[in-house]
């Protein structure tokens, strides 16, 4: 096969901190071009990497096989379609689409064009975060949080919840290994309709999920914690292992080899894509995986404005 020509949509902070640094540095594909909508702010990017700028969203699509969407979300649905009726390969960040309907349309879409879509839940490849799954077959209980220092708005509930309260779903639900059944739960907004809060319950067999985030909690903490039979696992920003069975207590060193980029799963995620485009296998985090989660979050937010 042909080496994967790879290309990226979006140059914004996301792009430059935690993407670009794992697809320029890799030899089994080749990092073909971006397209932003400010040549301005693209072009020391670019220049940066050494790649070429594309002037249009069309001209890059002629020149790649496959390409990371990290564009604003309110532009997935006319990015992401656009890339698939070019015959392009699409990784997306979450969500899928603003809105269900969009996104339900795009997995549609791919599904007939026979296209791989990936959506980059990379906690889903965090090496902790896979070592926890490991251990849930015996789990009694399953709890995640994931706080901020002081984020309340600028955007709408609705945003809030699609851009960052969808991580702590679907890293649940997915540990918690599928559909759940909520129980209780609820969400807290100030007086302009932005999110304070928000925490659930939900069940999936003899398993309890809890589900956290409070936007002005004094703390950037994000932690996992399950109950198994025989032993208790603790998982701290991704980085931090902690397991109790008995009377022993096990705290491994942090890895000093092992980058940020590696430990918070964005190097696995951007292989796991680039590994299933090229042996044409269906991705983890596929978009009718992804659904999954936006159509909790969706349930969640509509019971929360209908109150």
């Amino acid at each position: 096969m042909a080496t994967l020509r790879i290309g990226m949509v979006g140059l914004g902070a996301i792009a430059r901190k935690a993407w670009l640094p794992v697809l320029s540095v890799a030899s089994e594909w080749t990092l073909a071009g971006a397209f932003s909508p400010s040549r301005e702010k693209a072009a020391p990017v670019c220049a940066m990497y050494r790649i070429p700028y594309f002037a249009s969203l069309d001209a890059l699509a002629a020149c790649c096989d496959a390409v990371f969407v990290h564009s604003a979300t309110q532009s997935h649905y006319e990015v992401v379609s656009k890339l698939l009726r070019a015959g392009v390969h699409v990784c997306v960040d979450k969500p899928l689409a603003m809105r269900l309907s969009d996104a339900e349309r795009l997995v549609a879409l791919a599904a007939r064009r026979n296209l791989t879509l990936m959506v980059a839940f990379n906690r889903r490849f965090a090496p902790l975060y896979r070592k926890l799954s490991a251990h849930m077959e015996t789990a009694a209980s399953l709890r995640m949080d994931k706080h901020r220092l002081d984020s309340v708005g600028p955007g709408d509930l609705h945003f809030t919840l699609l851009d960052d309260y969808l991580h702590v779903i679907d890293t649940a639900l997915w540990l918690a290994g599928g559909e759940a059944r909520l129980e209780s739960g609820g969400i807290h907004t100030n007086d302009r309709g932005q999110m304070l809060y928000a925490g659930h319950r939900f069940r999936r067999g003899g398993l309890q999920i809890t589900t956290a985030m409070h936007r002005r909690a004094g703390s950037q903490r994000e932690w996992l914690y399950a109950v198994t039979d025989g032993a208790l696992f603790e998982v701290t920003d991704m980085r931090e292992w902690r397991e109790e069975r008995g009377a022993g207590r096990l705290a491994p060193a942090i890895s000093g080899w092992q980058s940020t980029l590696e430990q918070r799963g964005f190097t696995g995620c951007a292989r796991h894509f680039i590994d299933c485009v090229m042996n044409q296998t269906a991705p983890e985090t596929s978009g009718d995986e992804a659904l999954r989660a936006q159509r909790v979050v969706e349930a969640l937010w509509r019971e929360t404005v209908n109150e």
